[in-house]
């Protein structure tokens, strides 16, 4: 069944890079998408069902359909094989991890929905994509994540040891699975021999459980009915009976599950795997949310044992001896240069971390001055001195980042360029020129060199840099747009004309782009090709006002004064108070002949504005004329 799965798997990909559109990912982190933005994908539905048929069926889905479920069971089949036997970590502290995991990630952002005011009734059906892996890290991380959910989770915690201890969806199946009627059962024909309990490798004391309950009611089962097939007397089962939420153990059974570690052992793992969750999760910018779940319980567990080495006389680590009678044998030296590596290792990732979160604060804290740069038509935000000392702090944390990490940290230099163009630094187009060369955000780092540039008076260095932002990504319009007004701004309309010209192909209906070129088009004295691309803005977007009004300007130029006053008139529908455009409205009319219209129209300016002189002094003219 699992090889059927990865089949599935490889033809869904396959189906995409062939058709280039396919369906969402059929996978339960995709649900997200609902919980942050009310969006419905493939992922959510398919996560929704698996919940409800655990409820009905058990937790059926890890047991025979989880890609990382195979993994795990071919790393411990292979260590098997080389003569290790993995060992489960039973955990109180780290066993909580999957289920607060799992609210963080789908019931955290509904929270923070409703608090905010967004209704949770608005949704978007997105069941087919055209960018399939963007919510995928690449090949390098990804391998790197399996690699600690298999080989290393497994090594270390036991099979299932990500399932165990970081599973987010996990925790869902497992709160489904205490509703399912369908569980592991037994018969008197049970001898109490223990092979149930040594084939599973989801962790469950399977003869313990039907002893006491008559039932397994363990939520880590996962139906793979192993310890059924095993039975000698053919006394397990998979069948419906009792729910377990009122499961009680019978007369004389020893129910009570004793965990084997102290509490402050429990609590020495829930500090270890909370620093090493938050050290290591986003660093470099690389390092995703399960990566970080299962490598923070690997550690929280080399930290246990590293406690252990140095508390009692004794010690050995899967089979191996680290301590004899108080003394670090060679592999206990070993495992303790090695820990030792790691702390220097954990504590500069550290500090790293500290000052990536420092300067992205700092970064995301400039959100509304970044929103007005690239709008050449309008100054550059003034920024406060308060302000810029905060933007400077970031910055000072972003170089640090850049200049003591061990890797380039994804994002990075991008991010020190916008502060290096918001602080008018020298080194605006160095910062650029790397983020570029790193692929982060070209479009955006072109057009702030070209901004630079245009705001310096530089149209030598501008205009390529708007070109080099338009090739980064032909199918934006703000390339396109800003170059225009540019060359417009500039005096050279032609050079502009090209450029809208030249955008026809690569942008696809934006209403900017043909207002701008409606622009241009009337400033050459071109007034059919101006009202036509006026119109076409108008089309996209019927409440573009700046482009309405200068349709109504245009026709009126080109003695189409009716069709003016009925563009002016739509046109103060959306601002009825404004003077200017009602004064427009009544020059038009006056020049159609319709004089009692006009005159009705300066007589509101006047009750709007009482000093407005040029309503005034025409509502005088035409009381003058007969």
């Amino acid at each position: 069944m699992l090889i059927f799965v990865h089949l599935v798997i490889a033809a869904h990909i396959t189906h995409w890079l062939v058709a280039g559109r396919t369906i969402t990912p059929v996978e339960p982190s995709e649900a997200m998408a609902f919980s942050r933005a009310g969006i419905v994908n493939a992922g959510l539905l398919f996560f929704a069902a698996t919940i409800l048929l655990t409820a009905i069926f058990g937790r059926f889905f890890c047991g025979w359909a989880c890609h990382v479920v195979a993994l795990q069971d071919l790393c411990r089949w292979l260590l098997e094989k080389v003569g290790i036997r993995p060992v489960a970590l039973r955990s109180r502290a780290l066993g909580l991890v999957p289920l607060l995991a799992f609210a963080y990630m789908f019931l955290w952002p509904l929270a923070y929905r409703v608090w905010i005011g967004d209704s949770l009734r608005t949704f978007e059906m997105e069941l087919t994509t055209t960018e399939f892996w963007a919510t995928f890290p690449g090949w390098v991380i990804g391998g790197l994540t399996f690699l600690l959910c298999g080989f290393v989770a497994v090594y270390f915690l036991g099979a299932k040891g990500f399932c165990t201890n970081a599973c987010p969806y996990g925790a869902a199946f497992g709160l489904a699975e205490k509703l399912s009627p369908m569980r592991i059962r037994v018969t008197d024909a049970c001898a109490g021999c223990g092979h149930c309990t040594a084939v599973c490798t989801s962790n469950v004391s399977v003869h313990a459980e039907v002893r006491d309950y008559g039932m397994v009611v363990d939520s880590g089962c996962m139906k793979c009915l192993d310890c059924v097939s095993v039975c000698p007397n053919d006394a397990l089962y998979y069948g419906a009976g009792p729910l377990p939420l009122w499961a009680k153990p019978r007369v004389g059974s020893p129910a009570k599950r004793r965990w084997p570690l102290s509490w402050g052992e429990e609590a020495l793992l829930a500090v270890a795997f909370a620093l090493a969750f938050f050290t290591f999760r986003g660093l470099y910018g690389v390092v995703p949310f399960l990566m970080s779940l299962g490598l923070g319980a690997i550690l929280a567990y080399l930290v246990q044992q590293t406690y252990r080495l140095g508390t009692r006389p004794d010690r050995t680590l899967r089979r191996r001896a680290l301590k004899r009678a108080g003394a670090l044998t060679p592999a206990g030296r070993a495992f303790v240069v090695a820990m030792a590596l790691l702390a220097l290792f954990w504590a500069h990732s550290g500090w790293i971390r500290y000052h990536t979160f420092r300067g992205e604060s700092g970064f995301s804290a400039t959100l509304d001055l970044r929103r007005e740069v690239f709008d050449v038509t309008r100054p550059l935000p003034t920024i406060r001195s308060d302000r810029s000392r905060t933007i400077t702090r970031a910055a000072e944390h972003l170089a640090i980042v850049e200049h003591q990490g061990l890797f380039p940290t994804r994002g990075n230099a991008s991010r020190r360029a916008w502060l290096a163009f918001l602080t008018n630094g020298e080194d605006l187009g160095e910062l650029a020129d790397l983020a570029i060369a790193r692929g982060e955000d070209a479009f955006a780092m072109h057009q702030l060199v070209a901004r630079r540039a245009a705001d310096l008076g530089d149209l030598e260095r501008a205009v390529p840099a708007y070109q080099a932002a338009i090739n980064a990504a032909p199918s934006v319009p703000d390339g396109w747009i800003q170059l225009g007004i540019l060359l417009a701004r500039a005096g050279r309309l032609p050079a502009a004309e090209q450029v809208f010209a030249q955008s026809v192909g690569h942008v696809q209906d934006s209403p900017e782009l043909f207002y701008n070129e409606g622009l241009v088009k009337a400033f050459l004295g071109k007034t059919d090709e101006a009202i036509e691309r006026f119109q076409r803005s108008l089309e996209l977007d019927p409440w573009y006002r700046e482009a309405r009004e200068n349709l109504a300007g245009t026709l009126a130029s080109a003695g189409r004064f009716d069709d003016a006053a009925i563009q002016f008139r739509m046109a103060l529908e959306q601002a009825p108070d404004d003077t200017e455009t009602r004064q427009l409205l009544a020059q038009a009319l006056l020049a159609a002949g319709r004089v009692p219209e006009a005159r009705e129209e300066l007589e509101q300016i006047l009750r709007l504005s009482p000093d407005h002189p040029e309503a005034g002094q025409l509502l005088d003219h035409l009381r003058r004329t007969p």
